[in-house]
C-alpha cells in the first residue's frame, strides 16, 4: 500500500510540474529558431527566463539591451487555421519593439500562395514603435500594413504584438517598477455601471442622449479622404457614381446595459443575452445600412470579422463568428430598417470597461488594381452617459505606517454602497432560453444559395449522363461535345472562379479529425467542397473513383482540354509501352500512403509535401504564385501535350486516395465484348489512360470513366464483334430482299405461285386462277 501511494504522489508531482511547465509558456519551445541579434540588435546571448509567463532577458556580454518573449504566452493569436500563430518579439527596456520573427502557424493564405516573407514585413512595420504611449493610452495601438488576400492574418499578428508588449509594459518586468498606475488612479471618485435602472426608451430618446452613437459617411467623404490619404486610384473607385450616397450609417450601443438592451433587443433578447453573458463580460450592438457593409467577407471564409475592431485604453480585439449573432431587426419603436444588424458578445480576454471610453474602429478598404488595396480608418467613439452610472467614493488605501489598521477599515464604505452584483441566469434558465446564434456554417450555406444550386444541378446533370450513358454514347458526335462542355464549365466555374478544387488534404484532414475530435461543422464551413466529397462518395459505391477524377476534378479538367487542343494541332502523341505504365502507376499510391503516413505524424508538414499536387497553383490561385510552383504546373501539363492525363495516371494522389475505397464499388456498368482482349485490342489501344489490360478488363482503379470504350462497343464500323454482328445483319437483310426473292424473273418482281392441274398450268403465273380452273372433288 505505501507503495501504491508513493507511486500515486508521484504522478501527481509530475502531473503538477507538467502543468506549471505548460502555464510557464512555450517560449523555451521556439527560441532555438532565432538568434539573439534578430530580435534585439547588438544581442549576443540569451538569459535564463524570468517570470510567468517568461521573458527571456538579451544581452550584449553582460550589458541587458532587452527582452525576448512569444506572443501567444501572453495573448490570443488565432488565425484563420483556428490555431494560433507563434512569433517571437523583442522589446527594449523603454517598450520600443526591437524585433518580431514568425517561428509558427498553421495559416492557410501563406501555406497556399502568398508568400510568407511578404507576411513578415507587414509586420515589422512595427518594429521601431514605442509602446510606452499605447499601454498609458495616450496613443491609439499602431496598425500593421495590410497584404491583399491576407488581411485577417495580418490584423491578428499586429494586434497580438501590440497587446502582448501593452501587457508586458503595463505588468512593469521590464522596469521592476510594478504595474503601471492608471491616469485616474488619484481619482477621488469611482464610477460603477447601475444595473438597478432598467426601462424601455424609444429609438429617438436612445439616439438623442448619447445611448446608440452614430457615424454617418458619404460616397464623396471617403472619396476626399483617399484623395487626401495621396490615393487618387482608390478615390475614383467609388462603390457608387453619386457622391452625396451614403457610404455607410454604422450604429453602435452597449445592450449589455439593461436600459439599451431591453430597448434595442426586447425583453426576450435581453434576458437571452444575460443568460450567455459571464461575470464583467459585455455586449455591443452595431448596425449599419448604405453601400459599404462593416461586416464584409472574412467573417463567411474565415469567421473573423476584420473592418471593425473595439479598442479601449490601448488594447484591441476583434470579433469572431462565435460571438456573433445576427438580428433581423431592433425592438426599439422608431428604429429604422437596417441592412445589417450584429450583436457582438465582447471576447473573455478583452475586458471592455463602460464606465470609461471607448472606440469602434472601422476599416475601410478599396480595390486598387487587380489585386492591390487602399486602406483608411474611421473611429467612433462612445462614452456611456451619466444616466447609467453610480457614483461612488474609492475603497480605502492601506492603512499608512503609523495609522492605526481600524481606523483605515473605518473608511470602508457602508454595505449601501457596495455596487449590486451582476445578475445572471442558472444553467437551467439560460437552456430554457433557447439558443442565441445560429450555427457558423448555417450562415455560409444562407449566403451561398446560388453557388450550391449551381453546383446542384451539375451533379444532376452528371448523374443523367452516367445513368443514360448508352443512349449518349451511340450518337459520338454530340457525347463529344457534351463531354467537352461539361468539363469547361467544371475547369472555369466549379475550378476558377468557385476554387472548389478537392484535394488529397481534405483526405488528410478528414483522417486526422476522426483521430484528435471529429467535428462535422468544420467540414460543413465550406459547402461546394462538402457537397462534392458527399458526391463522390456516393458515386465510388457505384463507379468508383471515375466520376472525379474523370469529369469533377478541374484540374483534370484542364488536362484533357489542353490535350484535346494539342491533338487538334497534330501535336504527336506518346503511347507509354505497357509493362512501363504497368510500373509507373502505382507512383501516386506511394506518393498517397507517405503523405497519409506523414499526416499521422504532423498534419502541417504533410500539407506542405501535398504540394506535389498542383491544384492550389493552377486552379485555386491561378498561377498567380511564386515561379518554382508556376514552372511545376506549367510543366506536368505540358508533358499533358503528350500523354494524355500524365499526372493523373502517375503522380495524383488524390487519385489513389479515391481508388482503394472505389474496389467497393457494387455495380459494373462498363460492357465488354467476349472478344474484347482475345483477339480485339481495340479499346486497350485507344484508352486515353490506358485503362484496359491487354487481356481486355478494365482496371476500375485507374478508369477515368470517359466512356471511350463504350462508344466503341456500341460502334458498327469501329468495333470487330459489332462490325460482324452488322455484316450478318445486312447479309440477312440482303438474302430476304424484294431483289432476291424476285431473281427467278429476272428481278422484276417477287415470285408468283404457278397453279398445275393434272400437269397442266392453269392460267400464268400473273394470272389469278378462276373458279373454273380449280379442282373439284368431281374432277
Amino acid at each position: 500500500m505505501q507503495t501504491v501511494l508513493i507511486g500515486i504522489f508521484s504522478i501527481i508531482v509530475l502531473v503538477t510540474l507538467a502543468g506549471q511547465a505548460l502555464a510557464a509558456g512555450r517560449v523555451q519551445e521556439f527560441l532555438p529558431k532565432a538568434r539573439p541579434g534578430e530580435l534585439i540588435p547588438g544581442a549576443d546571448r540569451f538569459g535564463q527566463a524570468e517570470g510567468d509567463p517568461p521573458l527571456i532577458p538579451a544581452f550584449d556580454g553582460e550589458r541587458l539591451l532587452g527582452y525576448v518573449y512569444l506572443n501567444s504566452d501572453f495573448t490570443s493569436t488565432v488565425g484563420y487555421s483556428g490555431k494560433p500563430i507563434h512569433m517571437l518579439v523583442g522589446i527594449d527596456p523603454q517598450g520600443t519593439i526591437r524585433g518580431i520573427k514568425l517561428v509558427d502557424h498553421k495559416e492557410p493564405i501563406v501555406l497556399i500562395g502568398i508568400p510568407e516573407q511578404r507576411i513578415v514585413a507587414a509586420v515589422n512595420t512595427l518594429v521601431g514603435k514605442d509602446m510606452k504611449p499605447v499601454a498609458t493610452g495616450a496613443e491609439r495601438p499602431s496598425q500593421v500594413d495590410i497584404v491583399s488576400g491576407a488581411t485577417v492574418t495580418i490584423l491578428v499578428m499586429g494586434d497580438s504584438v501590440v497587446r502582448s508588449a501593452v501587457r508586458i509594459i503595463r505588468s512593469g518586468r521590464l522596469d521592476g517598477a510594478g504595474p503601471v498606475a492608471r491616469a485616474n488612479a488619484s481619482a477621488a471618485i469611482i464610477k460603477n455601471l447601475d444595473l438597478s435602472k432598467s426601462e424601455i426608451r424609444d429609438w429617438q430618446t436612445l439616439l438623442g442622449d448619447g445611448s446608440v452613437r452614430r457615424l454617418s459617411l458619404t460616397v464623396g467623404e471617403v472619396n476626399d479622404a483617399f484623395a487626401k490619404a495621396g490615393n487618387q486610384e482608390a478615390a475614383n473607385n467609388a462603390e457608387t457614381n453619386e457622391p452625396s450616397d451614403t457610404f455607410i450609417d454604422l450604429y453602435l450601443a452597449p445592450v449589455s446595459v439593461p436600459t439599451i438592451g431591453r430597448s434595442l433587443l426586447g425583453d426576450a433578447g435581453y434576458e437571452q443575452l444575460r443568460a450567455r453573458l459571464k461575470p464583467d463580460q459585455q455586449a455591443i450592438i452595431v448596425a449599419g445600412d448604405g453601400a459599404y457593409s462593416f461586416k464584409g467577407s472574412g467573417y463567411v471564409r474565415g469567421g473573423i470579422f476584420d473592418r471593425i475592431e473595439l479598442l479601449q485604453d490601448g488594447q484591441s480585439t476583434r470579433f469572431r463568428d462565435r460571438n456573433h449573432t445576427r438580428l433581423g431587426a431592433l425592438a426599439a419603436d422608431g428604429a429604422p430598417d437596417l441592412r445589417e444588424i450584429a450583436l457582438f458578445v465582447v471576447p473573455e480576454d478583452f475586458r471592455l470597461d463602460l464606465t470609461e471610453p471607448w472606440q469602434l474602429q472601422l476599416l475601410v478598404q478599396r480595390n486598387v488594381g487587380a489585386r492591390d488595396k487602399a486602406f483608411l480608418t474611421y473611429n467612433l467613439e462612445y462614452t456611456l452617459p451619466d444616466q447609467y452610472l453610480r457614483v461612488e467614493q474609492p475603497p480605502p488605501a492601506a492603512a499608512a505606517p503609523g495609522q492605526p489598521q481600524a481606523q483605515a477599515q473605518s473608511q470602508v464604505s457602508s454595505p449601501a454602497q457596495t455596487p449590486t452584483a451582476t445578475p445572471t441566469l442558472s444553467d437551467a434558465d439560460a437552456l430554457a432560453a433557447g439558443p442565441l446564434e445560429e450555427p457558423l456554417w448555417l450562415k455560409i450555406w444562407k449566403t451561398n444559395t446560388v453557388s450550391i444550386g449551381i453546383a446542384a444541378l451539375a451533379l444532376a446533370v452528371l448523374t443523367g449522363i452516367f445513368f443514360f450513358q448508352d443512349a449518349l454514347v451511340r450518337r459520338p458526335a454530340i457525347y463529344v461535345w457534351v463531354r467537352r462542355a461539361y468539363l469547361t464549365f467544371i475547369l472555369v466555374w466549379l475550378g476558377w472562379y468557385a476554387n472548389a478544387q478537392l484535394s488529397v488534404v481534405n483526405v488528410l484532414t478528414f483522417t486526422n479529425s476522426l483521430i484528435t475530435g471529429f467535428n462535422w461543422e468544420f467540414f460543413l464551413a465550406a459547402p461546394l467542397i462538402f457537397i462534392l466529397w458527399a458526391a463522390v462518395a456516393a458515386a465510388l459505391l457505384f463507379w468508383g473513383r471515375g466520376p472525379f477524377c474523370g469529369w469533377l476534378c478541374p484540374f483534370g479538367a484542364l488536362q484533357e482540354l489542353t490535350n484535346n487542343m494539342a491533338q487538334w494541332l497534330k501535336v504527336p502523341q506518346i503511347t507509354v509501352p505497357w509493362g512501363l505504365h504497368e510500373r509507373l502507376w502505382p507512383i501516386k499510391y506511394i506518393i498517397f500512403l507517405g503523405l497519409f503516413g506523414l499526416s499521422l505524424y504532423n498534419i502541417a508538414l504533410a500539407e506542405v509535401f501535398a504540394e506535389v499536387e498542383p491544384f492550389k497553383t493552377a486552379i485555386i490561385l491561378k498561377f498567380v504564385r511564386d515561379w518554382p510552383f508556376v514552372i511545376y504546373a506549367l510543366t506536368l501539363l505540358s508533358v499533358g501535350l503528350f500523354i494524355e492525363r500524365f499526372f493523373c495516371r502517375y503522380l495524383c494522389p488524390l487519385g489513389a486516395a479515391l481508388a482503394i475505397p472505389g474496389k467497393i464499388r457494387m455495380f459494373e456498368w462498363l460492357k465488354r465484348w467476349p472478344e474484347c482482349g482475345s483477339p480485339c485490342q481495340r479499346c486497350a489501344k485507344e484508352c486515353p489512360v490506358q485503362s484496359i489490360h491487354p487481356e481486355g478488363f478494365i482496371n476500375v482503379n485507374e478508369c477515368i470513366y470517359c466512356m471511350h470504350c463504350q462508344e466503341l462497343y456500341h460502334d458498327d464500323q469501329r468495333c470487330p464483334h459489332m462490325i460482324q454482328v452488322r455484316l450478318k445483319r445486312e447479309k440477312r437483310e440482303a438474302l430476304s430482299s424484294p431483289s432476291m426473292r424476285g431473281s427467278k424473273d429476272e428481278g422484276k418482281g417477287p415470285a408468283k405461285p404457278i397453279i398445275t392441274h393434272k400437269g397442266k398450268v392453269v392460267g400464268t403465273p400473273t394470272d389469278q386462277p378462276t373458279t373454273a380452273d380449280v379442282p373439284t372433288t368431281s374432277s
